[in-house]
């Protein structure tokens, strides 16, 4: 066991993790983060994203090593004060979401892109999304939801 420390949606926590552990099991087992979804466990399908240290990450092949003093944020960090985040909004009003297992990992992508990127293209949105995959749509209305959420951050 070792204790890490590291910030959870703006929370500093402090924690005892054995060398198996993963973010993504810490996120939905220790600190019941449930919407950090796990799809295949092996980094393949970017369902488990989130942002760490300003970068888009697969949860699941973070060791307890790479977490500790880092800055972790997940889809449950994102609202404030009970309102959406503009890239959550866009999502539903782009009508992005269908079984929405992909969301929260594809919602997490574009926040860690739009961080560094305000006014992406439509071919630097896609290449933002090529760790994510979902299995509902052709990524159209994935990509519009970004670039939505995008413009309406800007003009804010």
């Amino acid at each position: 066991m070792a204790e890490i420390k590291f910030t959870l949606n703006g929370v500093e926590r402090t924690l005892d993790v054995g060398p198996k552990m993963t973010l993504l099991r810490i996120l939905r087992e220790v600190y019941h983060l449930t919407g950090t979804k796990c799809g295949c466990a092996m980094g393949a399908c970017g369902t488990c994203t989130v942002v760490m240290n300003g970068e888009a990450v697969r949860s699941c092949l973070i060791n307890p090593k790479k977490l500790d003093g880092a800055d972790v944020l997940t889809i449950e960090g994102l609202a404030k004060d009970g309102k959406l985040h503009p890239i959550q909004q866009a999502f539903i009003d782009a009508g992005a979401v269908q079984c929405g297992f992909c969301t929260p990992g594809m919602i997490m992508a574009a926040k860690a892109l739009l961080d560094k990127n305000p006014d992406p293209s439509e071919e630097e949105v896609r290449k933002s999304l090529d760790n994510n995959l979902c299995r509902c749509t052709g990524y159209q209305k994935i990509v519009e939801a970004i670039l939505l959420a995008a413009k309406r951050m800007r003009e804010e």
